[in-house]
């Protein structure tokens, strides 16, 4: 188990607390939490407490917006076919939804194509160029991807087809020559929020076009489910834009869920209860992300856009079996990876992972990175074989700028493509080991011994009694929850457990207990503690500890009770 440092974070002005504090009638620690987040009067905390869709901004601030629309009005006009591309993943599927279901709803003349990950590899494939000519459209809006398509997009217009590309990747040297590009991170374009997920880009294009055509907006609202779990599953930032989209595309799926997701929430045990960002990251996004994986993000879209409870449940009994297969290919791989370090005294000396085997699955190295950050917490690349290269994912640690690191490598690489912490990339074999030793030595000079011990940050220290019914409430009141605006992370000194402490999981090693401290009203606080039964017997002998951890709740049974969902425990002696 590797051990944790705790960072606790500075408490906001003391003046800028109190006042916010008493203007809106909060206690201090959650004024604190306020502050910590840059919100500092009564309209700031209204527009974050109630976000609005009318404080979305002007689409047509985002660079060839306008060329954008002129494009796709001419098409829609003119009876011209339409074709929508995106990438395999939850953020492409989601957003070829999205654009595909509102151009239907118009009466448009409209398909989608998705790439498949092993005959086309990321990105816009030759493949889908043709498969456009072949069926007629002279139009491709291309979604999640594109932002570094030179050659494609100049191939596309020698065969009569045009493009717009709604992207939120990091640009390359050179900007696809399209009719319109679409990409917030673009260094010419001023538009004011720059972390849209690539279907909130595509939302944006919708937006504009509603906007330029008189069309009420609320023809968009039905979609802002799709744009919710493209931000959920995407990891952007839960601030902004993103926070506003999330916030409404969240109700809609617990109020009115497109017949796609019911059958997905029916299939993960989320048909019965309120759905939240992580159940969206942990459970629904993995299984739309599993169709592309394993076979084809295609069935993703059609489960996405399934008109009837017949069809969502058939492709959502497809879609929950390529889940089943995921996880058992992505456990045996995970399992080998850890394996193959743990038996090597040079990789476990290294500052950086990056691990090749031809015979791994395509469809899960993202994945398996991910957990073996999780497991080593080093910036991490698995590499597999597809189609005579190398290709792979990358995953990062906090602080690590994983897209510059692999930039430095560029001359070694077929393409590559993501942004600071994951990122995909493809080689030739023989550049392979040269690779890894620049990598490893990109790392060594960006990585300081302290970025490579796992931290947990805590927003600010509290005691139990503090949190009461009202301090919960409006704690709830912070979701959406996500990057830029975390679950708030707690630290609460010499606690005890009250004699009952348990270990339980089916490897027995999480512990189920409860909480209480010193010197304050006796109210023990259940407490779940994933992965840390190592810390039973000192709890159980009546030793004290310090516990952070997430304020959250439990479900059992229908009822619904405060749980503590402890990051991490330190014994205090």
């Amino acid at each position: 188990m590797l051990e944790k440092r705790w960072i606790v974070k500075e408490s906001g002005d003391a003046k800028t607390v109190a006042d916010l504090a008493a203007a809106l009638g909060i206690d201090l620690a959650l004024s604190n939490l306020l502050v910590q987040r840059g919100i500092t009067n009564f309209d700031d905390a209204k527009a974050f407490f109630r976000p609005q869709l009318s404080n979305l901004h002007d689409p047509f601030l985002m660079k060839d917006m306008d060329k954008a629309i002129e494009r796709l009005e001419r098409a829609i006009n003119g009876k011209e076919k339409i074709l929508v591309y995106g990438d395999y993943d939850v953020d492409g599927t989601t957003a070829v939804a999205l654009v595909y279901s509102f151009l239907k709803s118009q009466g448009v003349s409209v398909s989608y194509f998705i790439p498949e990950r092993y005959l086309d590899g990321y990105g816009v494939a030759i493949r889908g160029i043709d498969h456009a000519v072949s069926e007629g459209a002279t139009l491709i809006i291309a979604l999640d991807c594109g932002i570094k398509a030179v050659e494609k997009v100049a191939y596309a217009k020698s065969k009569g087809v045009d493009f717009i590309i709604c992207d939120h990747h990091l640009p390359g040297n050179e900007i696809p020559a399209a009719v319109a590009v679409l990409d917030p991170q673009r260094s010419d374009c001023d538009y004011p929020y720059k972390d849209l997920s690539g279907c909130g880009v595509g939302y944006k294009l919708l937006q504009a076009y509603c906007q330029h055509s008189n069309i009420s907006q609320d023809v968009l609202l039905p979609l802002l489910d799709l744009v919710a779990v493209s931000i959920a599953s995407d990891i952007v930032p839960l601030t902004g834009e993103n926070r506003i989209l999330a916030y409404y595309g969240l109700q809609r799926i617990n109020t009115q869920p497109r017949k796609g997701f019911q059958a997905i929430m029916r299939r993960s045990g989320l048909h019965d209860q309120p759905i939240a960002i992580d159940d969206i990251v942990f459970r629904i996004g993995p299984r739309i992300n599993a169709a592309g994986r394993m076979e084809s993000g295609k069935t993703a879209v059609d489960l996405l856009t399934a008109e009837t409870d017949k069809i969502a449940d058939e492709v959502g009994d497809i879609i929950n079996d390529r889940n089943n297969d995921r996880k058992n290919v992505d456990r045996s791989i995970t399992l080998e990876a850890i394996n193959i370090i743990q038996q090597d005294p040079q990789l476990q000396a290294k500052k950086t992972t990056v691990l090749y085997n031809p015979d791994w699955h395509k469809g899960v190295v993202g994945i398996v990175a991910s957990r073996l950050v999780e497991t080593f917490y080093r910036p991490t690349i698995v590499l597999t074989e597809s189609n005579g290269l190398v290709t792979g994912s990358a995953r990062s640690i906090p602080g690590f700028d994983l897209y510059q690191a692999i930039e430095s490598c560029a001359d070694l690489l077929v393409n590559f493509g993501g942004h600071m912490y994951a990122a995909g990339l493809t080689m030739k074999l023989e550049n392979v080991e040269i690779f890894i030793n620049r990598f490893e030595e990109m790392a060594d000079s960006m990585l300081t011994a302290d970025m490579l011990i796992p931290q947990v940050d805590v927003d600010g220290e509290i005691n139990f009694s503090d949190i009461t019914p009202k301090f919960h409430r409006i704690l709830k009141q912070f979701q959406p929850f996500g990057p830029g605006n975390m679950s708030p992370v707690f630290l609460t000194k010499r606690a005890y457990g009250n004699g009952n402490t348990r270990i339980v999981g089916t490897d027995s090693e999480h512990l189920k207990l409860e909480l209480i401290q010193e010197n304050a009203p006796y109210q023990p606080m259940p407490a779940i503690a994933f992965s840390q039964a190592h810390f039973f017997e000192h709890i159980q002998s009546g030793k004290p500890v310090d516990v952070c951890y997430a304020v959250a709740e439990n479900m059992y049974r229908g009822n619904i009770t405060i749980q503590l969902r402890v990051k991490d425990i330190k014994r205090n002696v």
